[in-house]
């Protein structure tokens, strides 16, 4: 009996998401028939391709027993510095300066904290206003808007089989990540730092080079999330993502994946974003002003951290 009670509190575990996502799905559509239009689908997809890809540097960093704050104003960072590069070192190295400004961000993050034992959450945090800084310093708080149309159209608007070329991005990146998680021994090494840094340790891992490597990896993706956000709103905005890094967060919790560290996969991230996603959608089509909209995020942030907390306490 209690196997078979403990056999059902696990299937009801792993349908809770999809069946929650379906009722919000099923909801909206009948509040709002034009919420299974293609164009609506299409335009979801395009909002949720930015933060799927910020998801996954955040898993990285939470499964570490870490977070990182930083994350979007990262993007927004490597956003700026790649479209400025854009007219001496051309679309194909501008695309590159992302990717490696972000990848360098989340290096400093990662050094910072291995090197001095500070808390990520303190190290992130600070690292979060150096990035926004220097952002609004470099373009002097104004959009850069010279974003090449060939980015816009392939990257922001363009479809493969009707499906966002921007999602099969965010796709391929949470496949790819997913795989390193499961199947690589830095995945394996990623797990057992959160689940216990001194065991780890004892057992012969490099806590200090897998920290680093993660946070690089979160880097990493903000630049990579970069690319897209910048195609998709056709510039660089200074301040671009504000919040990203909380919904990023919150989407990774409230997929189940403990805060504590060393467990969650990139199907529970992905469930958590996509009902953000979903939500976020649901109330723009009620005509629900962005301000109580985000009040609404809020409140699904702390309900995520207390149950969170609740299923430490008793698992």
């Amino acid at each position: 009996m209690t196997g078979g009670r403990r056999r059902f509190g696990q299937w009801l575990g792993v349908l809770a998401l999809p069946a929650l996502i379906l009722i919000i799905a099923v909801a909206t559509g009948l509040a709002e028939p034009r919420f299974w239009s293609p164009a609506n689908l299409q335009n979801l997809a395009r909002q949720l391709a930015p933060l799927l890809i910020l998801v996954t540097g955040q898993l990285f960093a939470v499964v570490s027993r870490g977070l990182d704050l930083s994350i979007a104003a990262n993007m927004a960072l490597a956003g700026v510095v790649g479209v400025l590069a854009l007219p001496q070192a051309g679309l194909g190295l501008a695309l590159v300066a992302m990717v490696l400004t972000g990848l360098g961000v989340g290096l400093a993050n990662g050094l910072i904290v291995v090197s001095f034992s500070v808390s990520p959450l303190i190290v992130t945090l600070g690292m979060l206003s150096v990035a926004r800084g220097i952002s609004l310093l470099l373009t002097s708080g104004l959009p850069l808007y010279n974003v090449p149309d060939a980015l816009v159209d392939l990257v922001g608007f363009g479809t493969i089989a009707g499906v966002p070329v921007s999602s099969l991005i965010a796709f391929a990146i949470m496949a790819l990540a997913a795989a390193v998680l499961r199947i690589t021994v830095f995945g394996r090494y990623v797990y057992a730092v959160g689940s216990n840094p001194a065991a780890a340790r004892n057992s012969g891992v490099n806590v200090r080079r897998v920290t680093l490597l993660v946070y690089v990896v979160s880097g990493a993706m903000a630049g990579l999330a970069a690319i897209v956000m910048t195609a998709w709103v056709s510039a660089a905005q200074p301040l671009a993502g504000e919040g990203l890094e909380l919904q990023s967060l919150a989407a990774v919790v409230i997929g189940g994946v403990a805060l504590a560290g060393g467990s969650g996969t990139m199907l529970q991230a992905f469930y958590g974003a996509l009902i953000l996603g979903l939500l976020s959608n649901a109330l723009n089509m009620a005509g629900v002003s962005s301000f109580l909209q985000t009040l609404a995020i809020g409140v699904v942030i702390l309900i995520a951290v207390v149950v969170d907390r609740l299923r430490v306490s008793h698992g």
